[in-house]
């Protein structure tokens, strides 16, 4: 097989002969390294792309968390806050938050165990301003972990954090340090949260993601598709975390980064190398996408 770098750049656009796919990237762990997009992956979308399939991202994050550098590639759409929100060519298909009763009950749980949290809207990333500095420091000694040193990648985070205002609809929550369990937490809270763990905090931190019980990635891969005129069985996921399952399992072709989560490796039809080896690049160039 030819070197991945020349298949990308000798692909040009063209009129598609072939079976067009909706190709969908999970960022933090899969398309991205602690927040930063390696260039092989941004020139496997372009080429991809240039060849007539659908690229669109498939996230844990809300819009407000992705910025330009994640972006630039180009996409035909997004999937965020874990398949609360869909866009497809700059048109919103979806965009759910939690009921006002369910997201006042969530504050007042994760405040009595004084939690340290991110409400996560497509608008913004909220925080109780005492909790700030702490935060600051949980998100920077996570992304100084990679191993060049870059750790530019918590930006996204900590540039849009804004305080809470009084009247926030917000579609998930990022737990980050609290003194139980984020499984305990949506116990107290009651029905309507589900909880799936946390690729950006320390686990050992009690850390975690709450949304909406009954909402996952593979909804919103069901909207986006349906928008595209692309059946489910020509569609392609790529995946890592817990927050992947559904997705995965839901897609024509499931594949996941190796070293996932264990779940997601008895689901995924096959694997694909991590960030720091261009897998993404790998993995279209081995498909015959680019």
């Amino acid at each position: 097989m030819a070197p991945v770098d020349s298949v990308i750049m000798d692909a040009m656009p063209q009129t598609p002969t072939q079976t067009i796919h909706a190709v969908f990237l999970d960022v933090d762990g899969t398309y991205a390294d602690y927040g930063l997009v390696p260039e092989s992956h941004a020139r496997a979308v372009r080429a991809a792309r240039n060849a007539g399939h659908k690229v669109l991202l498939c996230t844990g994050r809300p819009i407000s968390m992705l910025p330009p550098h994640i972006l630039e590639a180009g996409f035909d759409g997004l999937v965020a806050s874990a398949g609360a929100y869909v866009e497809v060519a700059g048109e919103i298909l979806m965009d759910r938050r939690l009921p006002a009763d369910l997201a006042a009950k969530t504050l007042a749980t994760l405040d009595a165990h004084d939690a340290i949290y991110v409400l996560e809207s497509p608008e913004s990333l909220n925080v109780r301003v005492n909790a700030t500095e702490r935060l600051r420091q949980i998100i920077e000694g996570h992304f100084n972990q990679r191993e060049d040193g870059q750790g530019t990648g918590s930006s996204a985070i900590l540039d849009a954090l804004e305080p809470i205002p009084a009247d926030l609809a917000f579609a998930k929550v990022s737990v980050f340090e609290a003194p139980i369990s984020v499984t305990e937490l949506a116990a107290e809270i009651g029905e309507g949260i589900a909880v799936v763990e946390n690729s950006i905090a320390d686990e050992s931190r009690h850390t975690g993601e709450l949304y909406q019980r009954g909402i996952s990635k593979a909804d919103g891969v069901e909207v986006a598709i349906t928008r595209l005129g692309i059946s489910r069985a020509d569609t392609i996921a790529f995946g890592d975390g817990e927050n992947d399952l559904e997705m995965v399992a839901y897609a024509g072709m499931g594949i996941a980064i190796e070293g996932s989560h264990p779940g997601l490796m008895v689901l995924a039809d096959r694997t694909a190398p991590p960030p720091s080896r261009d897998g993404i690049a790998v993995a279209f160039a081995e498909l015959g996408l680019i």
